[in-house]
């Protein structure tokens, strides 16, 4: 019995540094691994394996701690044997390559379609913000356009409300011009009857007295004076809103040229962007800190210091010829555009750029 138990307490540190190795001699040969492992299974042998590691190590450090002879040795040795046992049932497949690698293979699949989807939530999500940002500014661009046409139409009612009322003031005018004139058209039958009636009273031998005449006569230049000074009054009147009329649709022409040429400079800067683009690169890609503003910088010059503009215009100078050189031909009024890529391996190169 004491030989036994020295052969024990001779082969326990030796278990206790491979505690893995299984009792009754060599393990048998392992089972073949079955062909898909599913996450859970191996994740749930895993749990296993790691809780009855740490009650082996438990008792390891228990059995260290036990006198080699005393029943608490014996005892802890016997509850370690099944443990080991079953750790090492555990272990089987978990030990075989194929094994491991068809888990690692199908944790690796699960891992990629976790990233594919929260690449693709991330770019469904740029996508929605994008969306928004462009239905957002849509809204501006036809908020703008709303209160624009409402401006317009605003204001084309406004002159046709005044045109009309200048209209009416004017029909108004020409009608008191024409009755004046129909006033100073009977007058002048009214003068003209009382001639004939005084010539027939004549043929006749009776004559009116001559304080009828002076009165007749004065009440006529009454009259004329009267309808003269209306004529004169509706005269000016009439001027007065020709002026008017006139003014508004010189004002009329003036807002259309304005806009002509507010239209014509929207376009010439939407070109200028666009060459500028061509050469410097977008604006909102290219932020002030990128290479190529330097460039920018040293090729617009010109536009903010007079000495640049100076010794540029200064430079172009040196090179002016007879306008009859045969090689000669005039300065460019603008950028002068680079030309096309001449193959598709130049062309992806500025695309990266």
């Amino acid at each position: 019995m004491c030989s036994g138990t020295r052969s024990c307490s001779a082969s326990r540190p030796a278990w206790i540094e491979a505690c893995s190795e299984p009792p009754g001699g060599p393990a048998p040969s392992a089972p073949r691994a079955p062909a898909g492992p599913s996450l859970g299974e191996v994740r749930a042998r895993l749990r296993g394996a790691l809780c009855l590691v740490r009650r082996l190590r438990d008792l390891c450090q228990a059995l260290r701690e036990a006198e080699a002879d005393g029943p608490a040795w014996a005892q802890l040795h016997a509850q370690a044997e099944p443990l080991r046992a079953e750790l090492a049932e555990r272990l089987q497949l978990l030990t075989q390559a194929a094994y491991v690698g068809e888990a690692r293979r199908r944790l690796e699949r699960v891992r990629r379609r976790r990233l594919r989807l929260r690449e693709r939530a991330r770019e469904r999500e740029a996508e929605r913000e994008a969306e928004a940002a462009r239905a957002a500014e849509r809204e501006q661009e036809i908020d703008r356009w709303r209160v624009k046409c409402v401006q317009e139409v605003e204001e084309k009612k406004r002159e046709q409300e005044l045109k009309a009322a200048a209209d009416g003031v004017l029909s108004e005018v020409r009608k008191k011009q024409a009755d004046t004139k129909r006033m100073v058209d009977i007058l002048r039958a009214l003068e003209k009857l009382r001639k004939l009636r005084k010539e027939a009273a004549a043929r006749k031998g009776v004559c009116p007295p001559a304080s009828a005449d002076e009165t007749f006569e004065h009440h006529l230049q009454r009259l004329r004076k009267l309808i003269k000074k209306r004529s004169e009054l509706y005269e000016a009147e009439e001027r007065a809103l020709r002026v008017m009329l006139e003014g508004e649709q010189e004002e009329e022409r003036k807002r259309e040229l304005e806009k002509k040429q507010r239209k014509e400079k929207e376009k010439f800067f939407l070109q200028k962007r666009e060459i500028e683009s061509k050469l410097f690169g977008d604006p909102d890609e290219f932020p002030l800190a990128h290479l190529l503003q330097p460039f920018r910088q040293y090729y617009l010059q010109a536009e903010h210091s007079l000495p640049a503009l100076i010794q540029i215009r200064h430079d172009w100078d040196q090179y002016l010829v007879p306008s009859d050189h045969p090689k000669g031909n005039s300065v460019p009024q603008g950028w002068v555009l680079p030309p096309l890529p001449s193959n598709d391996i130049w062309a992806t190169a500025i695309k990266l750029h």
